[in-house]
């Protein structure tokens, strides 16, 4: 996979050479160029952004710097179609583990990293024309820019690139993995500050150590984030996950699972 960002802040990707990505970089797994916009500009000043049209405050990100260095980006692609460009932005999709493996599969990802008010907004129309176009938000807070995004996001899709993760079996059990988040885990020693783990853990039976695990999550998942019980398929789910489920006051109403009033018999507890 070729990945390029741009960015008038190109030594805040510097992180990205860090680690398991900056293996990948090194072992030719992952080709991975930043390009600034300024570079671009033809003031001496290197300007890339001006005043707002209609008035308000900040500055606009000017769309031809923008344009010559995606143009200079795609020139390069290994990719016979367009690229994705994914642009950071507090107004797009919210960026999620089923993104990161739909994007995972590209050949060649651009990142554009806004800054100030965001790049004018014809450069997003013009780009339409090069580019599969996919704003991303990492959730419904601003930053202020889009390199903090960028960082998460590329370390998001590229971790599941083939060669990348030194075990690859570590990604079927992670958090957002099979829409549930991840069951707490343990190391040496089995008791520390007078606190020890779960005693299924030592005892060597995988299919209750397997069944505890998917207990967990479920616990976890309904706990921290109920929306992502209420996303799962009930036909996929069998009568042990119900009975937890049903704990958090999950009931299966015309074929979907909605929070209803806890069963106080239930106790709630685990």
């Amino acid at each position: 996979m070729r990945i390029d960002v741009l960015s008038i802040f190109p030594e805040y990707l510097a992180p990205l050479e860090l680690s398991l990505i900056g293996k990948a970089m090194t072992e030719g797994v992952l080709e991975l160029s930043v390009t600034d916009p300024r570079s671009y500009a033809t003031d001496r000043h290197r300007t890339v952004d001006d005043t707002p049209y209609g008035g308000g405050a900040g500055m606009v990100m000017k769309p031809e710097p923008w344009a010559q260095a995606l143009e200079s980006v795609t020139a390069a692609s290994p990719s016979s179609g367009q690229p994705a460009l994914v642009v950071p932005s507090p107004a797009g999709e919210v960026f999620t583990q089923e993104i990161a493996y739909e994007l995972a599969e590209q050949e060649h990802l651009v990142f554009a990293c806004g800054r100030y008010e965001g790049i004018d907004e014809r450069f997003i129309e013009w780009a339409s024309d090069h580019a599969v176009v996919r704003p991303m938000s990492l959730g419904d807070y601003v930053l202020n820019g889009g390199e903090v995004a960028v960082l998460a996001m590329v370390e998001a899709v590229t971790r599941l690139i083939p060669g990348v993760i030194g075990n690859p079996e570590s990604l079927a059990e992670e958090s957002h993995t099979g829409g549930l988040l991840e069951y707490p885990v343990y190391t040496k020693p089995a008791v520390w500050r007078e606190r020890a783990i779960p005693d299924t853990l030592l005892s060597g039976h995988h299919g209750h150590i397997a069944r505890w695990r998917r207990d967990q999550q479920l616990h976890r998942t309904a706990q921290r984030r109920p929306d992502m019980i209420e996303q799962l398929d009930p036909a996929e789910l069998n009568t042990a996950d119900l009975s937890i489920l049903s704990e958090h006051g999950f009931r299966v109403i015309n074929g979907s699972l909605q929070v209803c009033a806890p069963d106080p018999e239930d106790g709630g507890g685990h």
